[in-house]
C-alpha cells in the first residue's frame, strides 16, 4: 500500500474552543486541527506542536492576537499565520498584514471559505519554498561557474570537480598563483553535501609559523603567555563542514605531523591540552609549490603528501589556455560593469589579439585586473600600456614598482605598440591569419556556425566570440 500523505497541522488560537471543533468537523481531508484558548498557550504550542499554519483570533482576553503575532515574528521559521476576527475593520486588517499575516478572515465564516484560504496560503508557501531552493541552487553553483572557459584544460578541471565534489576524499589543488585555486576549493565545497555547513579558509603562509598551530587547533587557558582563556581553533569551527588550507606547502614539518594525525584519525589536541578532540571535517588543500622538490629538500613530509594526494586537481596557467581569453574578457567586463555601473561591453579585435599574445605571468587574476582598469577608466587603449609595463618589469600588470617607467621607441621601423616584442608581433599576425581563416570557413559553410566550428576544431562558443571580436558578418 502507498504511504499515506501526512496531514497539514493547523493550530487554532482562539478563546472560543468551538472554533477548532467546527473546522475539524467541516474540513475532514488533509488537515488536522489542534487548539489553544489564549495567546500564551498558543505561543508555547507553536514550539511544541510545530504546526504548518496558525489560525489566530484578534480579540482575546489578556494577550491580543496582534500581540501574539508580534511575538511569533521573533521565532525562527515561524509558520504562516491567518488572522480571524468578528471585528474586521480596516485598521485590524492593515495592522495584521503589516505584521506579516498571510490572510484575514471575517467571522462568522463559512467552513469551505476557510479551507480555500488555507489551501491558498499553502500554495504560496510551496511557491516561496521553490523559489528559495532555486536561489540556493544558483548560489551553490555561483563559484563553480566562475571557472570561465571551454578549453580542453578547463573542461577537464570542471569534470574532476563534478566527479569528486560530493565525496569525502581529500583534494590537493595545485597551480600557479592567480589560476583560481580558492575558486576551485569553494566549488568543491558548494557542490558537496556539506554546503550548508561551515567553510573555513586558512592561509598557512599568512600566519606566522609559531602561531599557526594555535590558530588551527586552538589552545587551552594558560598554554602560553597571553592565553587568558581557552580558544577553539579553525578545525573545531569547521566541524561537520570543510576546511581549506591554502599554501599548505609553507607549513612547518612539526605542524605537518599534527595535520597528518587529523587526516588519519580525525582528532587532535589543543595547544597546552591533554584531551583528544574529535572532528568531522573535509579537508581541501592548495599550493603553488613544487611539493616533490620540497620532499627532496626535506621541507615537506612524504607521508603527508601521499595522504593529501587522494585527488589532485591541476589548474592550468592562462598561457596554456589562451583560447579562453576572449570568454574571460567578456565575463570580467560583465562583472566589472555591474560592480562599477559602467557599460564597456566589448574590446576590439586588436586588443583581444594583444591579450592572446601575452604570456600572463599573473594568470587569470592579472587579466581581471587589466579588464577592471579598462572599465574603470573607460579606455581600452590602456591595455597596451599595461602589457608593456608588465613585460618590461616582469611583474603582473596592475602591480606598482617605485620609479617604474614604460620604455618607448622612436625608430620608425619599430612598431610603436609592440616595440621589440616578438610574441606581440607574432600575435598580431596570428590574429590576422585567424580572422582570414574563420572568414573563409564561414563562407565555405554558408555561415553554418556549428559546422564551421567543427572544421576549425574549436568550440561553438569560442567561434561566436571570435566572430564578434573580429566584427565578421555574412555580408563581408
Amino acid at each position: 500500500m502507498p504511504k499515506e500523505k501526512p496531514k497539514i497541522k493547523v493550530l487554532v488560537i482562539d478563546d472560543d474552543p468551538k472554533i477548532a471543533w467546527i473546522l475539524s468537523e467541516g474540513i475532514t481531508s488533509n488537515f488536522e486541527f489542534v487548539s489553544a484558548t489564549d495567546g500564551i498557550e498558543g505561543i508555547q504550542m507553536v514550539s511544541t506542536e510545530k504546526p504548518d499554519l496558525v489560525l489566530l483570533d484578534i480579540k482575546m482576553p489578556g494577550m491580543s492576537g496582534l500581540e501574539v503575532l508580534e511575538k511569533l515574528n521573533k521565532l525562527k521559521d515561524r509558520p504562516e499565520v491567518v488572522m480571524i476576527s468578528g471585528h474586521g475593520g480596516t485598521k485590524y486588517v492593515v495592522d495584521s498584514m503589516r505584521l506579516g499575516a498571510a490572510e484575514f478572515i471575517d467571522k462568522p465564516f463559512d467552513v469551505r471559505e476557510v479551507e480555500i484560504h488555507l489551501n491558498g496560503v499553502l500554495e504560496r508557501v510551496k511557491l516561496k519554498d521553490e523559489v528559495t531552493e532555486l536561489k540556493k541552487e544558483l548560489e551553490v553553483r555561483s563559484d563553480y561557474t566562475s571557472f570561465v572557459g571551454d578549453s580542453e584544460p578547463m573542461i577537464r578541471v570542471k569534470s574532476i570537480i563534478e566527479q569528486v565534489a560530493d565525496s569525502e576524499l581529500t583534494v590537493l589543488i595545485r597551480g600557479e598563483s592567480g589560476t583560481g585555486k580558492e575558486i576551485a576549493a569553494r566549488s568543491l565545497y558548494q557542490l558537496s553535501s556539506r554546503r550548508d555547513l561551515p567553510f573555513v579558509k586558512v592561509n598557512c603562509a599568512a600566519i606566522p609559523r609559531d602561531l599557526l598551530e594555535a590558530e588551527l587547533f586552538g589552545y587551552e587557558k594558560g598554554a602560553f603567555t597571553g592565553a587568558y582563556k581557552t580558544k577553539r581553533g579553525r578545525f573545531e569551527s569547521a566541524n561537520k563542514g570543510t576546511i581549506f588550507l591554502d599554501e599548505i606547502g609553507d607549513m612547518s614539518l612539526e605542524l605537518q605531523s599534527k595535520l597528518l594525525q587529523v587526516l588519519e584519525q580525525q582528532e587532535f589536541v589543543r595547544v597546552g591540552g591533554i584531551n583528544n578532540i574529535r572532528v568531522d571535517v573535509r579537508i581541501i588543500c592548495a599550493t603553488n609549490r613544487n611539493l616533490e622538490q620540497a620532499i627532496a629538500d626535506r621541507e615537506f613530509r612524504d607521508d603527508l603528501f601521499y595522504r593529501l594526494n587522494e585527488i589532485t586537481l591541476f589548474l592550468p596557467p592562462l598561457r596554456d589556455r589562451l583560447e579562453d581569453v576572449p570568454i574571460l574578457v567578456s565575463h570580467f567586463l560583465d562583472k566589472c560593469n555591474a560592480l562599477y555601473g559602467k557599460e564597456h561591453t566589448s574590446l576590439s579585435a586588436d586588443i583581444i589579439a594583444k591579450l592572446m599574445a601575452f604570456h600572463w605571468p599573473g594568470n587569470v587574476r592579472q587579466l581581471e585586473n587589466m579588464v577592471k582598469q579598462v572599465v574603470v577608466r573607460s579606455d581600452e587603449q590602456i591595455i597596451f600600456e599595461l602589457i608593456a609595463s608588465a613585460a618590461n618589469l616582469g611583474v603582473p600588470a596592475g602591480s606598482s614598482m617605485p620609479g617604474a617607467t614604460i620604455q618607448t621607441f622612436e625608430t620608425s621601423e619599430i612598431d610603436p605598440v609592440d616595440g621589440y616584442s616578438l610574441k606581440a608581433r607574432i600575435g598580431r599576425k596570428v590574429a590576422a591569419e585567424e580572422k582570414q581563416l574563420i572568414s573563409e570557413v564561414l563562407t565555405k559553410t554558408n555561415w553554418n556556425r556549428r559546422k564551421a566550428a567543427e572544421m576549425l576544431e574549436i568550440s561553438y562558443r569560442s567561434l561566436l566570440y571570435k566572430i564578434k571580436d573580429y566584427n565578421l558578418n555574412a555580408t563581408k
